[in-house]
């Protein structure tokens, strides 16, 4: 019986050494690297097993620090990823207002200036896109009239002419 106690204690020993340096982080284990502190537990079970306890096993106040809070493992847990996200959609849709407020801009020049389609006054052109010539209209109604004391857009069709298109418009 003490001869069986004796083989369990010793393979309690090598296993419990043996699960250590392998759960060990390999910047922790002192005097040997990991890969030498397990051939050495493998190879001399009770020998290997005690100098890992006596002189490679880290002290207690060394702690790894846990892989997952060094480096996050998706982006959205990234907070430099998600604050660079961030600043790219801004940047992203100030060029795009930008960008919008040039071609407006350029639009009122090519017309001769802003034209007034509502009570609001809002500077919006009411032309469309059909290629009409400066000054006239190209078939879409504005949101209302001209305001007061300004003259009203000038309307195809009104007298026999025709619209850009060539095809005269009923009133």
């Amino acid at each position: 019986m003490p001869r069986v106690a004796l083989a369990v204690a010793v393979l309690a020993i090598y296993v419990y050494g043996l699960v250590d340096v392998i759960r060990t982080d390999r910047h922790l284990t002192r005097g040997f690297s990991k890969t030498t502190w397990i051939i050495m537990v493998a190879l001399l079970p009770l020998i290997g097993a005690a100098l890992w306890f006596l002189i490679g096993r880290p002290r207690a106040s060394a702690v790894a620090q846990p892989v997952y809070q060094r480096h996050p493992t998706a982006p959205d847990d990234d907070p430099d990823f998600l604050r660079n996200l961030e600043q790219r959609r801004r940047k992203t849709e100030a060029e795009r207002l930008r960008k919008l407020t040039d071609d407006a801009a350029r639009k009122n020049q090519a017309d001769g200036g802003p034209h007034r389609t509502g009570a609001a006054g809002t500077g919006a052109t009411g032309t469309g896109s059909s290629g009409a010539a400066p000054g006239t209209a190209s078939g879409s109604s504005g949101a209302g009239g001209p305001a007061a004391g300004e003259p009203g857009p000038h309307k195809p069709g009104a007298a026999g002419e025709a619209n850009a298109e060539g095809n005269p418009e009923a009133k």
